[in-house]
């Protein structure tokens, strides 16, 4: 699943080519994805201006003109295609929601499994949308501190890398980026949650917010199905210091029979990476 970076990386490319434009036409070739697609959404956009976007965790909100939100979710396999005006759209299947502008702009949804999700609101009413109200911090503002971080974690005894994942604990992290920050933190994805308190959370926060902006900058990870909205892939996967790495030599350490390298194991159906000997 796209993770914080990705979707960053994606909703920057929209809005650095959509702000402004005016929505010509939009097809819906389906009923429903996750969720059923909302009634009129063709009627509710043509027209209008795009006027703003924004991410929240996972969550890509395309504002348009009159107070209304388009909520996008890629879910497991989808992807944002935009085409410049003028130049042939490529040809994908599973491509199930058009949107067309004045200009000749194109953006296609593409979702082979179908587990993203599109759905339209009030503008003034986002911090309240089902999907949205239940989101912890964003790791990349201010607000996020190892204080706050510690608060979160008070009292839980479910693993820390569980307990990253759950969006209402921090909103947007993943698996990649959640094994990639405890390496960098240098604590254990087995500990306890509420142990990383005080010193320990004074290493994580900061190597969430670095993991996370040194992928941003590298266009996010390319596994599977993403590529940015332009059609290029992202860098950062030739980054990763743990993740798919097991079995690979550990940049911290002087190898066998120290440490015998990158170990995997498997925490709530995800495979988990890290290091034995420098996380605890």
């Amino acid at each position: 699943m796209p993770e914080l970076p990705e979707v960053e990386t994606v909703m920057r490319g929209l809005a650095a080519r959509l702000v402004g434009e005016r929505i010509a036409r939009v097809a819906v070739n389906r009923a429903d994805l996750r969720w059923p697609l909302p009634p009129g959404l063709g009627q509710a956009l043509v027209g209008r201006r795009v006027i703003g976007f924004a991410r929240r965790g996972k969550y890509i909100l395309m504002r348009i003109e009159g107070g209304r939100t388009l909520l996008w979710h890629l879910g497991m396999s989808g992807r944002v295609t935009l085409t410049a005006p003028g130049e042939m759209p490529p040809e994908t299947p599973h491509e199930h929601v058009v949107i067309e502008t004045e200009r000749g702009w194109r953006v296609g949804f593409v979702d082979p499994r179908r587990f993203g999700s599109l759905d339209l609101m009030d503008t003034d009413k986002e911090a309240t949308h089902p999907r949205l109200a239940a989101l912890g911090p964003e790791p990349l503002d201010e607000a996020f501190t190892p204080e706050l971080l510690s608060a979160a974690l008070k009292g839980r005894r479910t693993p820390i890398k569980a307990a990253l994942m759950d969006q209402g604990t921090v909103a947007g992290l993943g698996n990649i980026y959640v094994c990639e920050a405890l390496f960098r933190a240098g604590i254990s994805p087995k500990r306890s949650a509420y142990t990383v308190a005080g010193a320990r959370a004074e290493r994580l926060v900061p190597a969430i917010k670095a993991t996370l902006a040194e992928a941003i900058a590298a266009g996010g990870s390319s596994l599977r199905d993403y590529r940015q909205a332009t059609g290029e892939l992202g860098y950062f996967q030739h980054a990763w210091k743990v993740y798919g790495r097991a079995g690979e030599p550990c940049e911290r350490c002087p190898g066998p029979p120290a440490c015998n390298g990158i170990k995997v194991e498997v925490q709530g159906a995800r495979s988990t990476f890290y290091c034995p000997r420098t996380q605890r």
